[in-house]
């Protein structure tokens, strides 16, 4: 059985932060494969108003993952219904991908609030649930803080500020191009 790593979120843009930990959980997870899995709704962000096309942000992040081992960019959930709820994704993936398991990655902070998710104890009963630190959450696995956003880059390119050590040098251009 291969083993993927599903990594979701907006990447509103992708950063450097983003890659890094999933190359570092696909290392210390001994994963065969992690999915950033671009989410056209987050259920829980009905409303961001600075949230680029769906298609737009796929496009920046396989730019971005071009040539990066084992992490590549998945537009699986553009393809499922609206909001996009984690647990009808990893059933969905499970059916099509029969070969395949499937562990969830996410955020200390998500996981402080996980029993908040729609059908989350079924998740912990049919998939791992890997938690990374972020801000003052702790995760369930030892990795170093990276203390990046997406909101961070926003706000610096509003303004004027450099992002040249916060997104890959491939999408610096599309990204000035769409968020400025």
């Amino acid at each position: 059985m291969k083993r993927i790593g599903i990594f979701g979120g907006s990447f509103n843009p992708i950063h450097n932060g983003h890659i890094a930990l999933a190359q570092a959980v696909l290392r210390q997870c001994a994963l065969d494969e992690v999915w950033l899995m671009v989410s056209p709704q987050n259920p829980l962000k009905r409303h961001d108003a600075d949230l680029l096309d769906d298609h737009l942000r796929l496009e920046m992040a396989q730019i971005a993952l071009e040539g990066v081992e084992g992490v590549k960019a998945c537009d699986y959930e553009f393809r499922l219904p609206k909001p996009s709820y984690t647990w009808n994704t990893l059933q969905h993936l499970s059916k099509d991908y029969p070969d395949c398991t499937f562990s969830l990655l996410i955020g200390g902070d998500n996981w402080a609030h996980f029993q908040r998710w729609r059908n989350w104890q079924e998740i912990m009963a049919h998939h791992e649930v890997i938690a990374y630190p972020r801000d003052e959450y702790p995760g369930t696995i030892d990795l170093p803080l990276i203390d990046l956003s997406s909101t961070e880059i926003r706000q610096r390119l509003r303004n004027g500020e450099s992002i040249d050590d916060l997104v890959p040098q491939s999408i610096i251009p599309l990204v000035k191009k769409y968020y400025c």
